[in-house]
């Protein structure tokens, strides 16, 4: 599926390479992707908020995977030409998240119920709404960048 047709904000989408990358972490160890996620999360809202974001999902993505009991589908972190698209996987977590951040309780619950196989697992729910309550709709797109060094005489 096309990532434009998601109907995610800005956040929501910049969320998805950190996904991908947890992921491929989960799948493949050896490959310490997880790195990356950290790198492009404190890349793109700086190292204060970013950090707190990417620990927050993989704490959910970590959930998620158990829950299901098996693979969660994903796509290429690296792949260039799949950056448009999402699995669904992908845009279930994302649409839960979507829905949890606008505390759209109903549409939430048909989110988790697709992203834990019906299971309703209370640690992903956790995982889910604490992750909306740390970064909430409107949150700033991108952290202010820190003031220059000064030399103070």
């Amino acid at each position: 599926m096309p990532l434009t047709f998601c109907g995610l904000d800005d956040f929501e989408e910049g969320l998805l390479p950190l996904l991908r990358h947890f992921l491929t972490s989960l799948k493949a160890p050896e490959r310490q992707s997880w790195q990356y996620a950290y790198k492009i999360a404190a890349e793109r809202w700086g190292e204060v908020l970013g950090l707190r974001v990417a620990q927050a999902l993989f704490k959910l993505i970590d959930r998620a995977a158990k829950a299901r009991g098996e693979p969660l589908e994903f796509l290429d972190p690296l792949a260039p030409d799949e950056r448009g698209f999402v699995t669904r996987d992908e845009f279930s977590i994302l649409r839960m998240l979507h829905h949890m951040r606008r505390d759209e309780t109903p549409m939430a619950r048909e989110a988790v119920a697709l992203v834990t196989g019906d299971t309703m697992d209370p640690e992903v729910i956790r995982a889910g709404l604490s992750f909306a309550h740390r970064f909430p709709v409107g949150l700033p797109q991108r952290a202010a960048a820190p003031s220059p060094l000064r030399l103070v005489e």
